[in-house]
């Protein structure tokens, strides 16, 4: 298992300062990121996924600083990501996303023009993450025909399926019932026992708190929080910004 090492990162749009010198370390555990529209949450993954470069900083995963890495080479070294809006491939099987996944590896090289898809290995190994993940009864059904709360999980699915030692989940249970958000939260326990290092962006503060290890509070774009559920739940600053409360009237 690496670890993740995030140290001054800031990123501007312009004149938009979306992250601010922004610092932080996990490995093994369940961490989550937790903070109001716009606090650059999202930013942060897409600097750490390879999707956006960071104006200034460095990120560091295990021994390589990635932070000039395309997303498939990040990908490659064990670093996989979900999306808030989940994206299926809509006209494929859930056994089908999967096996994207399980294929990645191949994809920038020219073998994957002639290596056959479904190779008996891949399809077990697509095979047990569909156990893992709930979705063993759905492996033959369309991606789009999938509620929401199957959706998301397909999401997790095809990531597990590249193989990462940490996953990046970007608002797991939104759009989930308070039932379907306890069955989630149950398969992330489940995937972090299995020796994964998971970080976590959620709106959702009951679920955040009763899920995550640590939690990181940001707003505009800078940390204003950080330790354990409880210390930060009841952190006044955390309180002003994210739950909408104000000291003149707590």
């Amino acid at each position: 298992m690496s670890r993740l090492i995030v140290s001054h990162v800031s990123k501007r749009f312009g004149g938009l300062q979306a992250l601010h010198d922004v610092s932080l370390e996990t490995e093994g555990e369940i961490l989550g990121l937790i903070g109001p529209n716009g606090a650059g949450k999202t930013t942060l993954f897409n600097i750490i996924s390879g999707f956006l470069k960071p104006t200034e900083g460095e990120v560091r995963y295990g021994d390589h600083v990635i932070h000039h890495y395309r997303p498939h080479q990040i990908v490659g070294l064990g670093v996989a990501r979900t999306f808030q809006i989940v994206k299926p491939f809509s006209d494929l099987s859930v056994l089908d996303n999967v096996l994207t996944g399980v294929g990645a590896p191949i994809y920038p090289r020219m073998r994957a023009f002639w290596r056959r898809y479904r190779q008996r290995v891949s399809v077990r190994a697509a095979e047990e993450i569909l156990e893992l993940t709930g979705l063993t009864l759905f492996a033959d059904a369309r991606a789009d025909s999938l509620p929401i709360g199957l959706q998301r999980r397909l999401e997790i699915a095809r990531a597990l399926a590249t193989g990462p030692s940490l996953l990046l989940l970007d608002e797991p249970a939104a759009g989930l019932v308070s039932q379907e958000a306890d069955e989630l939260a149950d398969l992330i326990r489940a995937i972090h026992a299995a020796g994964k290092s998971i970080v976590v962006i959620e709106h959702n503060m009951t679920f955040a708190m009763g899920l995550c290890q640590r939690i990181i509070a940001l707003d505009q774009g800078e940390v204003i929080a950080e330790g354990e559920p409880a210390a930060v739940r009841a952190n006044e600053q955390v309180i002003n910004v994210y739950l909408g409360r104000r000291r003149d009237h707590a």
